[in-house]
């Protein structure tokens, strides 16, 4: 029973999506002004022997004009849906319905629905970011670290008599020098 059930839904999917469309909009919406108003003379009324005759010149565009034409006499013959006298009225009313039950009864439920994901994804943003300076700062340091290493390893410490000295070494730097007079006239 279950295998019959199970064929049955295949053969409606079947008929309903496998076989190829009635109506093939690229070939349906051509740039010929001469089908296309026949076509829409077609979906509003029969089409004359006029129209007809100039349908018999376009053979290619004939066998369209002419499903389309059938289709369009299958739907004038479905029978219009009765509709109630009060049918604008209950419609009026549903709209109105819908109006009144679309306003929110509680103020802290959009609190919920949209700052709170808003703020998670900051949240998450900015720890992403404090990750990312923090491993920043650590590459840092560690490339300072290995900087000090090597210039400990590469000069030698200076003595600490040198060091004594530094100030007035450095005082004989930050004076602009002068030309030694004496040396220039012994030495012309």
């Amino acid at each position: 029973m279950a295998r019959v059930l199970n064929r049955r839904r295949f053969e409606i999917f079947r008929r309903n999506f496998v076989r190829p469309a009635v109506f093939n909009s690229k070939d349906m919406m051509k740039n010929e002004p001469l089908q296309n108003h026949l076509r829409e003379l077609a979906w509003r009324r029969k089409l004359t022997e006029a129209e007809q005759a100039g349908l018999r010149v376009h053979p290619e565009t004939q066998a369209d004009l002419e499903l389309e034409s059938r289709l369009s006499e299958a739907l004038a013959r479905v029978p219009d849906a009765p509709v109630p006298s009060n049918f604008t009225a209950r419609v009026l009313q549903a709209i109105e319905r819908e109006d009144a039950r679309g306003v929110p009864t509680r103020g802290g439920s959009w609190y919920w629905r949209v700052l709170v994901p808003r703020v998670a994804v900051a949240a998450v943003v900015v720890g992403f970011a404090g990750l990312a300076y923090q491993h920043h700062e650590f590459d840092r340091r560690v490339a300072l670290a290995k900087d000090v290493a090597l210039l400990a390893q590469a000069q030698p410490v200076p003595s600490i008599e040198a060091l004594k000295n530094f100030d007035a070494i450095q005082r004989l730097s930050q004076t602009p020098p002068r030309a030694d007079d004496e040396l220039l006239a012994l030495l012309k």
